[in-house]
């Protein structure tokens, strides 16, 4: 059974630190093709996480939130500077020095680009709430350590920069695109994390009556980021026609091109691409720029978390009903649509050979995504394209040993460079399965969105 292989390897992954398990690594590949993949990461423990809580072995959850908390005193600082506090690893090891175990931190030091994880952060903080939900576990989340933690996560993400939107600004190979792909600016999949993290911080602020300016500050930041993604990613049909009539070059106060988006931007490939249902987030917004590019991920956190509408999520998915084989294709589910080619490939990835089109992030297709489209779509009612997917994932990805991606236009090929007994390709399908066959399981998920309307 799938299943049960699948937790063969979440159960063969766990990390040991000093007797107590403390997380999972990327892969259980006995030769990974990427050398840090025995190390835990913390976005991909996201659905190890989850599975735990769902089965009650708590104990692992906490010992990780624990011991990645105290990761950041690891931080290297370069003089001159001061650390931030509140910032997380990309991942950790355990490492055996003078007959002793301790914890090392990677905080892009030993990354592909020596970039800095943007979203650890905030994929520790879903963890957090996720814990509690589950738990009700006041006693960790009351704790002066761990309150004084949130803020000071809060505090390095809330810092004023020159910007004059409520967007925050990343740079490429930053969060789960860890490579160059063209997303520096404010990428879609960053603003629900941020999102989401904005309400998380706010939430267990509450809980103990913390600072009410902070707090007042949440409020704000949470409206407006709300308001300006709705309003600048959404793109449907009357709002690609709008984009299509645009006058560029405009000034004041009042015009409509806002952002002064020229018409000649929108790519071919979007003629016809939406029909009257569908629409969705565009993957990056900035100042004359728009990247149409369907990015998955965002997209999907979007829905659970309520950054997007309840209209535009029945649009999204939409969109992966009329466009099934290109968004899903054999093995759900694609990251990115389309892949870029050509010389946009050779400016966008600096010709890297890992991301040639419909490889890797640059259109490859990834299992991991299967959670939460399977919870994106029972949020929005359509049990039909959970099914659907869950059906095509299920016996395939057991059969060819648990990739990491696939490659090719409809990802039916094995990832070239894919590791094999991925851990969170694993935990993916159990998390799905879990959050399809049984209704008390979407507790977590359905307590992760904030609509406000």
């Amino acid at each position: 059974m799938p299943i049960k292989t699948a937790y063969e390897i979440l159960n063969n992954s766990i990390i040991y630190f000093q007797g107590e398990p403390v997380g999972t690594t990327a892969a259980c590949d006995p030769s990974p093709v990427a050398a840090n993949y025995h190390e835990c990461f913390i976005r991909d423990f996201v659905p190890s996480a989850l599975v735990f809580l769902l089965e009650g072995r708590s104990e692992i959850v906490k010992n990780f939130l624990l011991s990645v908390m105290k990761l950041r005193a690891q931080q290297p600082v370069m003089e001159g500077h001061q650390p931030s506090l509140g910032l997380l690893p990309a991942s950790f090891k355990v490492v055996e020095e003078k007959g002793s175990e301790k914890l090392v931190a990677d905080f892009g030091e030993r990354a592909i680009g020596r970039v800095i994880p943007v979203d650890s952060a905030m994929w520790w903080m879903f963890i957090l709430r996720a814990y509690v939900i589950a738990t009700k576990d006041t006693e960790l989340i009351e704790s002066p350590e761990l309150q004084e933690f949130i803020q000071q996560i809060l505090d390095l993400y809330l810092r004023e920069r020159f910007e004059s939107s409520p967007t925050l600004l990343v740079p490429d190979g930053s969060f789960m695109i860890d490579r160059r792909m063209g997303v520096y600016g404010y990428p879609l999949e960053i603003q629900a994390l941020y999102y989401g993290m904005l309400q998380t911080g706010k939430e267990l602020l509450q809980r103990t009556h913390g600072d009410n300016a902070l707090i007042s500050r949440l409020n704000i930041l949470v409206d407006a980021l709300r308001a300006y993604v709705r309003v600048h990613y959404w793109v449907d049909r009357e709002r690609l026609n709008e984009i299509h009539r645009y006058h560029a070059e405009e000034f004041g106060l009042h015009v409509v091109n806002v952002l002064n988006v020229y018409p000649e931007s929108i790519p071919d490939w979007m003629d016809g691409w939406l029909d009257s249902r569908s629409g969705y987030l565009v993957g990056n917004q900035g100042p004359g720029r728009v990247d149409f590019r369907f990015f998955t991920q965002g997209n999907l956190l979007a829905m659970l978390f309520g950054l997007a509408t309840e209209e535009e999520s029945q649009g999204i998915m939409n969109l992966f009903d009329t466009h099934w084989d290109d968004l899903m294709g054999e093995m759900p589910v694609k990251l990115v649509f389309p892949a870029v080619t050509g010389k946009e490939w050779m400016f966008s990835t600096g010709s890297d050979p890992k991301n040639v089109a419909w490889s890797y992030h640059n259109g490859g297709n990834w299992p991991v995504l299967l959670w939460p489209f399977v919870g994106a779509a029972l949020r929005t009612g359509r049990f039909d394209l959970a099914e659907r997917a869950l059906e095509l994932t299920t016996e395939r990805i057991k059969m060819d040993n648990w990739p990491e991606y696939y490659d090719g236009r409809r990802g039916g090929l094995v990832g070239r460079r894919a590791n094999f007994y991925q851990t969170w390709s694993a935990t993916a399908l159990i998390v799905a399965h879990s959050i399809m066959e049984s209704p008390e399981s979407r507790a977590l998920f359905e307590k992760f969105t904030f609509y406000n309307d």
